[in-house]
């Protein structure tokens, strides 16, 4: 009679270290797993951040300076949507996704007219330290009444400037929100207005 050979079943490998050893070990992966959900926290909150309160914005070309230069990137804050008058916005150019920035100098109702390159607004002269007048000697413009919820865009660098005297007026539902500071390059950080 001849047997089988019988088989037990192998005993499961004995954790050898030490259990302080393996206390680190599960605190290593608890704090590991910690970071991780923060990491992904932290980018969650950042993208909402950016989507619905403030978003840098490139300036593109030289039609803000002296204010702004080509390259600059400003931040820009999405819940001031109302803008007034002299402050930066960035919007979307009507038909189109490109954006824009440029400076409001007229608002819903006003009259705007540029004479011998000073910009006038209902009839009167508007200061304007941003703006050399030199720079732009007689050039005429207008008298544009801006419609009902809008506002009228100019660059400051008007000899060199797509704004509301080739475009138009911009609805006010078409401005993302109020440039506030410039954030780079870091050697021309600075607040806005």
């Amino acid at each position: 009679m001849s047997r089988e050979p019988t088989t037990y079943p192998r005993p499961a490998p004995a954790d050898r270290r030490a259990p302080a050893t393996r206390a680190r070990l599960r605190d290593r992966r608890g704090a590991r797993a910690a970071l991780i959900g923060l990491a992904v926290v932290a980018v969650v909150v950042l993208a909402l951040a950016r989507m619905l309160v403030a978003e840098p914005f490139r300036v593109p070309s030289a039609s803000m300076e002296p204010t702004l230069r080509a390259g600059d990137s400003v931040l820009v804050d999405k819940l001031a949507r109302a803008p007034h008058r002299g402050q930066l916005v960035a919007f979307h150019l009507p038909g189109s996704s490109e954006v824009l920035l440029k400076r409001v100098v007229g608002m819903t109702g006003d009259t705007v007219a540029i004479e011998d390159g000073v910009l006038v607004v209902d009839g009167r002269r508007r200061r304007e330290p941003y703006y050399d007048p030199r720079s732009l000697d007689s050039v005429y413009f207008g008298q544009i009444k801006v419609r009902r919820a809008a506002i009228f865009v100019l660059g400051d660098n008007r000899a060199n400037s797509e704004d509301s005297r080739t475009f138009g007026a911009i609805p006010t539902g078409d401005v993302i929100g109020v440039a506030i500071a410039i954030v780079w390059p870091p050697s021309r950080w600075r607040g806005l207005q």
